[in-house]
Protein backbone atom coordinates (compact mmCIF):
# COMPACT_ATOMS: atom_id res chain seq x y z
CA UNK A 1 0.00 0.00 0.00
CA UNK A 2 1.42 3.41 -0.67
CA UNK A 3 1.23 6.00 1.76
CA UNK A 4 3.13 9.68 2.06
CA UNK A 5 6.81 9.12 3.87
CA UNK A 6 7.49 12.98 4.37
CA UNK A 7 5.20 16.04 4.93
CA UNK A 8 6.16 17.44 1.40
CA UNK A 9 4.65 14.69 0.14
CA UNK A 10 1.73 14.92 2.27
CA UNK A 11 1.16 18.56 1.41
CA UNK A 12 1.51 18.16 -2.13
CA UNK A 13 -1.37 15.00 -2.03
CA UNK A 14 -3.43 17.28 -0.07
CA UNK A 15 -2.77 20.39 -2.59
CA UNK A 16 -4.04 17.95 -4.97
CA UNK A 17 -7.16 16.65 -2.89
CA UNK A 18 -8.42 20.71 -2.72
CA UNK A 19 -8.00 21.16 -6.72
CA UNK A 20 -9.65 18.29 -7.15
CA UNK A 21 -13.00 18.93 -4.98
CA UNK A 22 -12.85 22.91 -6.16
CA UNK A 23 -13.10 21.94 -9.87
CA UNK A 24 -14.75 18.40 -9.99
CA UNK A 25 -18.36 20.66 -10.56
CA UNK A 26 -17.33 22.64 -13.47
CA UNK A 27 -18.10 19.56 -15.19
CA UNK A 28 -21.42 19.80 -13.79
CA UNK A 29 -21.51 23.21 -15.12
CA UNK A 30 -20.77 21.85 -18.10
CA UNK A 31 -23.74 20.15 -19.23
CA UNK A 32 -26.49 22.00 -20.92
CA UNK A 33 -29.85 21.33 -20.46
CA UNK A 34 -29.43 18.42 -17.93
CA UNK A 35 -31.02 18.03 -14.45
CA UNK A 36 -28.42 17.71 -11.60
CA UNK A 37 -30.22 14.91 -10.22
CA UNK A 38 -29.50 13.16 -13.47
CA UNK A 39 -26.43 13.84 -13.88
CA UNK A 40 -25.38 13.05 -10.14
CA UNK A 41 -26.24 9.07 -10.98
CA UNK A 42 -23.13 8.94 -13.18
CA UNK A 43 -21.00 11.03 -10.97
CA UNK A 44 -22.13 8.42 -7.50
CA UNK A 45 -21.37 5.96 -9.85
CA UNK A 46 -17.90 7.47 -10.81
CA UNK A 47 -16.12 8.17 -7.39
CA UNK A 48 -17.20 4.79 -6.20
CA UNK A 49 -15.16 3.37 -9.51
CA UNK A 50 -12.25 5.32 -9.03
CA UNK A 51 -11.81 4.81 -5.28
CA UNK A 52 -11.99 0.83 -6.13
CA UNK A 53 -9.37 1.25 -9.23
CA UNK A 54 -6.93 2.86 -6.91
CA UNK A 55 -7.48 0.54 -3.91
CA UNK A 56 -6.62 -2.37 -6.26
CA UNK A 57 -3.82 -0.15 -7.58
CA UNK A 58 -2.08 1.98 -5.08
CA UNK A 59 -3.35 0.36 -1.83
CA UNK A 60 -2.85 -3.11 -3.00
CA UNK A 61 1.02 -3.00 -4.44
CA UNK A 62 1.47 -6.44 -2.01
CA UNK A 63 -0.59 -9.49 -1.19
CA UNK A 64 2.03 -10.00 1.50
CA UNK A 65 1.59 -6.27 3.15
CA UNK A 66 -1.10 -6.79 5.88
CA UNK A 67 -1.78 -2.60 5.18
CA UNK A 68 -2.70 -3.28 1.52
CA UNK A 69 -6.60 -3.07 0.91
CA UNK A 70 -7.99 -6.61 0.51
CA UNK A 71 -6.01 -7.59 3.83
CA UNK A 72 -7.01 -4.49 5.26
CA UNK A 73 -10.66 -5.53 4.71
CA UNK A 74 -10.49 -8.70 5.95
CA UNK A 75 -8.49 -7.98 9.34
CA UNK A 76 -10.63 -4.41 10.32
CA UNK A 77 -13.57 -4.77 12.10
CA UNK A 78 -16.86 -4.91 11.27
CA UNK A 79 -18.39 -1.90 12.69
CA UNK A 80 -15.74 0.65 11.07
CA UNK A 81 -16.79 -0.96 7.57
CA UNK A 82 -20.69 0.01 8.71
CA UNK A 83 -19.64 3.77 9.93
CA UNK A 84 -18.08 4.42 6.48
CA UNK A 85 -21.49 3.03 4.83
CA UNK A 86 -23.33 5.64 7.24
CA UNK A 87 -20.65 8.46 6.36
CA UNK A 88 -21.30 8.14 2.73
CA UNK A 89 -24.77 8.05 2.72
CA UNK A 90 -24.08 11.70 4.95
CA UNK A 91 -21.90 12.82 2.68
CA UNK A 92 -24.16 11.97 -0.22
CA UNK A 93 -27.17 13.57 0.59
CA UNK A 94 -24.88 16.83 1.68
CA UNK A 95 -23.14 17.21 -1.43
CA UNK A 96 -26.67 16.48 -3.56
CA UNK A 97 -27.69 19.37 -1.41
CA UNK A 98 -24.42 21.09 -2.88
CA UNK A 99 -25.09 20.54 -6.40
CA UNK A 100 -28.65 21.97 -6.12
CA UNK A 101 -27.17 24.87 -4.11
CA UNK A 102 -24.41 25.47 -7.33
CA UNK A 103 -27.37 25.09 -9.50
CA UNK A 104 -29.47 28.18 -7.90
CA UNK A 105 -26.24 30.70 -7.14
CA UNK A 106 -23.07 29.28 -8.99
CA UNK A 107 -20.18 27.65 -7.88
CA UNK A 108 -18.39 31.17 -6.24
CA UNK A 109 -21.22 31.15 -3.63
CA UNK A 110 -22.11 28.02 -2.99
CA UNK A 111 -19.10 26.54 -2.17
CA UNK A 112 -17.36 28.79 0.15
CA UNK A 113 -20.83 28.74 2.40
CA UNK A 114 -21.12 24.96 2.54
CA UNK A 115 -17.31 23.98 2.18
CA UNK A 116 -16.36 26.70 4.54
CA UNK A 117 -19.32 25.41 7.25
CA UNK A 118 -18.02 21.36 6.83
CA UNK A 119 -14.34 22.91 7.61
CA UNK A 120 -15.82 24.43 10.96
CA UNK A 121 -17.63 21.16 11.93
CA UNK A 122 -15.34 18.73 10.63
CA UNK A 123 -12.28 20.18 11.70
CA UNK A 124 -13.77 20.48 15.43
CA UNK A 125 -15.27 17.09 15.54
CA UNK A 126 -12.30 15.68 14.25
CA UNK A 127 -10.21 16.99 16.24
CA UNK A 128 -12.47 15.52 19.62
CA UNK A 129 -11.67 12.18 18.24
CA UNK A 130 -8.57 12.26 17.28
CA UNK A 131 -6.35 15.80 19.36
CA UNK A 132 -3.21 16.02 16.71
CA UNK A 133 -1.84 19.62 16.14
CA UNK A 134 -1.79 22.88 17.21
CA UNK A 135 -5.78 23.32 19.04
CA UNK A 136 -4.59 27.29 18.76
CA UNK A 137 -3.65 27.48 15.30
CA UNK A 138 -6.87 25.43 14.31
CA UNK A 139 -8.86 27.61 16.54
CA UNK A 140 -7.62 30.59 14.85
CA UNK A 141 -8.34 28.80 11.19
CA UNK A 142 -11.53 27.73 11.78
CA UNK A 143 -12.61 30.93 12.96
CA UNK A 144 -11.16 32.39 9.61
CA UNK A 145 -12.83 30.64 7.41
CA UNK A 146 -16.24 31.87 9.49
CA UNK A 147 -15.78 35.07 8.50
CA UNK A 148 -14.69 33.89 5.34
CA UNK A 149 -17.91 32.04 4.88
CA UNK A 150 -20.07 35.43 5.85
CA UNK A 151 -17.99 37.59 3.24
CA UNK A 152 -19.04 35.58 0.64
CA UNK A 153 -22.70 35.83 2.05
CA UNK A 154 -22.89 39.25 1.75
CA UNK A 155 -21.04 39.27 -1.66
CA UNK A 156 -24.00 37.16 -2.87
CA UNK A 157 -26.69 39.29 -1.58
CA UNK A 158 -24.45 42.85 -3.12
CA UNK A 159 -25.75 40.83 -6.01
CA UNK A 160 -29.42 42.02 -5.47
CA UNK A 161 -28.01 45.62 -5.83
CA UNK A 162 -26.89 44.78 -9.23
CA UNK A 163 -30.25 44.42 -10.18
CA UNK A 164 -29.52 39.98 -9.88
CA UNK A 165 -31.91 37.88 -9.04
CA UNK A 166 -30.55 36.63 -4.95
CA UNK A 167 -32.31 33.36 -3.68
CA UNK A 168 -32.75 32.62 0.37
CA UNK A 169 -33.51 29.43 -0.32
CA UNK A 170 -30.48 28.47 -2.46
CA UNK A 171 -28.31 30.25 1.07
CA UNK A 172 -30.38 27.82 3.47
CA UNK A 173 -30.07 24.68 1.10
CA UNK A 174 -25.43 25.34 1.35
CA UNK A 175 -25.83 25.78 4.93
CA UNK A 176 -27.59 22.30 5.84
CA UNK A 177 -25.23 20.93 3.12
CA UNK A 178 -22.30 22.33 4.93
CA UNK A 179 -23.41 21.25 8.02
CA UNK A 180 -24.15 17.55 7.24
CA UNK A 181 -20.82 17.83 4.98
CA UNK A 182 -18.58 17.80 8.10
CA UNK A 183 -20.30 15.57 10.20
CA UNK A 184 -19.10 12.39 8.02
CA UNK A 185 -15.01 13.67 8.75
CA UNK A 186 -16.04 12.16 12.31
CA UNK A 187 -17.24 8.63 10.91
CA UNK A 188 -13.45 8.76 8.96
CA UNK A 189 -11.64 9.15 12.20
CA UNK A 190 -13.40 6.80 13.60
CA UNK A 191 -12.77 4.32 11.25
CA UNK A 192 -9.20 4.77 10.57
CA UNK A 193 -8.37 4.83 14.75
CA UNK A 194 -10.13 2.15 16.77
CA UNK A 195 -9.96 -1.30 17.06
CA UNK A 196 -8.56 -2.81 13.96
CA UNK A 197 -9.07 0.54 11.60
CA UNK A 198 -9.87 0.76 8.04
CA UNK A 199 -6.37 1.97 5.75
CA UNK A 200 -7.74 5.06 3.40
CA UNK A 201 -8.05 3.25 0.37
CA UNK A 202 -10.46 0.88 2.08
CA UNK A 203 -12.45 3.79 3.63
CA UNK A 204 -13.02 5.55 0.25
CA UNK A 205 -14.39 2.20 -1.19
CA UNK A 206 -16.83 1.78 1.47
CA UNK A 207 -17.23 5.92 1.72
CA UNK A 208 -18.67 6.02 -1.98
CA UNK A 209 -20.26 2.59 -2.04
CA UNK A 210 -22.39 3.81 0.54
CA UNK A 211 -23.28 7.27 -1.32
CA UNK A 212 -23.62 5.61 -4.35
CA UNK A 213 -26.00 3.09 -2.27
CA UNK A 214 -28.08 6.01 -0.76
CA UNK A 215 -28.47 7.64 -3.99
CA UNK A 216 -31.70 5.36 -4.32
CA UNK A 217 -33.02 6.99 -1.31
CA UNK A 218 -31.80 10.39 -1.65
CA UNK A 219 -31.38 11.13 -5.28
CA UNK A 220 -34.80 9.71 -5.69
CA UNK A 221 -36.42 11.63 -3.73
CA UNK A 222 -35.14 14.66 -5.21
CA UNK A 223 -36.02 13.97 -8.77
CA UNK A 224 -39.38 13.35 -7.34
CA UNK A 225 -39.80 16.56 -5.04
CA UNK A 226 -36.77 18.78 -6.99
CA UNK A 227 -35.45 21.86 -5.07
CA UNK A 228 -35.40 23.78 -8.71
CA UNK A 229 -37.98 22.84 -11.07
CA UNK A 230 -40.36 20.49 -11.99
CA UNK A 231 -40.37 16.34 -11.03
CA UNK A 232 -38.08 14.32 -13.47
CA UNK A 233 -38.08 10.60 -13.70
CA UNK A 234 -35.80 7.84 -14.98
CA UNK A 235 -36.38 8.13 -18.56
CA UNK A 236 -34.76 11.55 -18.60
CA UNK A 237 -31.24 9.97 -17.82
CA UNK A 238 -31.71 6.96 -20.66
CA UNK A 239 -32.47 9.56 -23.09
CA UNK A 240 -30.03 12.35 -21.64
CA UNK A 241 -27.09 13.40 -23.93
CA UNK A 242 -24.15 11.27 -24.10
CA UNK A 243 -22.08 14.14 -22.98
CA UNK A 244 -23.56 14.57 -19.66
CA UNK A 245 -23.02 10.44 -18.87
CA UNK A 246 -19.43 11.64 -19.98
CA UNK A 247 -18.79 14.44 -17.31
CA UNK A 248 -21.01 13.31 -15.00
CA UNK A 249 -18.50 10.18 -14.68
CA UNK A 250 -15.36 12.63 -15.26
CA UNK A 251 -16.86 14.86 -12.17
CA UNK A 252 -17.25 11.56 -9.58
CA UNK A 253 -13.39 10.59 -11.10
CA UNK A 254 -11.99 14.39 -10.29
CA UNK A 255 -13.96 14.07 -7.12
CA UNK A 256 -12.67 10.75 -6.27
CA UNK A 257 -9.77 10.95 -6.81
CA UNK A 258 -9.23 14.36 -4.48
CA UNK A 259 -10.95 11.52 -1.76
CA UNK A 260 -8.68 8.96 -2.16
CA UNK A 261 -5.88 11.50 -1.96
CA UNK A 262 -6.89 13.20 0.66
CA UNK A 263 -7.17 9.92 3.25
CA UNK A 264 -3.83 8.75 2.28
CA UNK A 265 -2.42 12.21 3.12
CA UNK A 266 -4.39 11.89 6.28
CA UNK A 267 -2.69 8.65 7.37
CA UNK A 268 0.59 10.76 7.55
CA UNK A 269 -1.09 13.93 9.28
CA UNK A 270 -3.87 13.10 11.01
CA UNK A 271 -7.91 13.30 9.79
CA UNK A 272 -8.14 16.77 11.06
CA UNK A 273 -5.04 18.35 9.47
CA UNK A 274 -5.66 17.14 5.67
CA UNK A 275 -9.49 16.91 5.70
CA UNK A 276 -9.18 20.98 6.92
CA UNK A 277 -6.49 21.87 3.84
CA UNK A 278 -8.49 19.45 1.48
CA UNK A 279 -11.57 21.94 2.31
CA UNK A 280 -10.09 24.96 0.92
CA UNK A 281 -11.42 23.78 -2.22
CA UNK A 282 -13.73 26.69 -2.06
CA UNK A 283 -11.27 29.32 -3.07
CA UNK A 284 -10.45 27.00 -5.77
CA UNK A 285 -14.37 26.50 -6.66
CA UNK A 286 -14.58 30.26 -6.16
CA UNK A 287 -11.98 31.44 -8.41
CA UNK A 288 -13.37 28.94 -11.35
CA UNK A 289 -17.11 30.77 -10.69
CA UNK A 290 -15.69 34.34 -10.73
CA UNK A 291 -12.66 34.06 -13.62
CA UNK A 292 -14.21 31.38 -15.97
CA UNK A 293 -17.76 31.24 -15.46
CA UNK A 294 -18.22 35.12 -14.55
CA UNK A 295 -20.87 34.63 -12.34
CA UNK A 296 -19.86 37.82 -10.30
CA UNK A 297 -19.82 40.05 -13.78
CA UNK A 298 -22.02 42.93 -13.54
CA UNK A 299 -21.46 43.19 -9.95
CA UNK A 300 -20.98 46.38 -8.27
CA UNK A 301 -17.80 47.16 -6.17
CA UNK A 302 -19.22 46.04 -2.86
CA UNK A 303 -19.35 42.24 -3.86
CA UNK A 304 -15.96 42.77 -5.19
CA UNK A 305 -14.44 43.65 -2.43
CA UNK A 306 -16.24 41.27 -0.17
CA UNK A 307 -15.10 38.52 -2.55
CA UNK A 308 -11.09 40.00 -2.42
CA UNK A 309 -11.77 39.51 1.41
CA UNK A 310 -13.21 36.19 1.52
CA UNK A 311 -10.17 34.96 -0.78
CA UNK A 312 -7.71 36.45 2.03
CA UNK A 313 -9.60 35.13 5.06
CA UNK A 314 -10.07 31.72 3.52
CA UNK A 315 -5.91 31.81 2.54
CA UNK A 316 -5.20 32.79 6.23
CA UNK A 317 -7.73 29.67 7.45
CA UNK A 318 -5.34 27.86 5.55
CA UNK A 319 -2.28 28.59 6.43
CA UNK A 320 -2.81 28.56 10.03
CA UNK A 321 -4.32 24.45 9.70
CA UNK A 322 -1.56 23.93 7.89
CA UNK A 323 1.23 25.42 10.38
CA UNK A 324 -1.29 23.83 13.24
CA UNK A 325 0.49 20.32 12.18
CA UNK A 326 3.99 21.83 12.98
Amino acid sequence: MYTPHSLGIALLMMITSAICWGSWANTFKGVKNYRFELFYWDYALGIFLVSLILAFTMGNTSASDPASFLNNVHSADGSNIVYMLIAGAIFNLANLLLVAGIDMAGLAVAFPVSIGIALVVGVVSSYALQPRGNLGLLGAGVACAVVAVILDGKAYGSLASAGRYVSRKSIITCIVSGVLMGLWAPFVTRAMTHGNPLGPYSVAVFLTLGALFSCLIWNVYFMKKPLVGEPVSFSGYFSGPPSGHVLGLLGGFIWGLGMVFNLVAASFTGVAISYAIGQSAPMVAALWGVLAWKEFQGSGSRAKIFLACMFVFYALAILLVAHANG
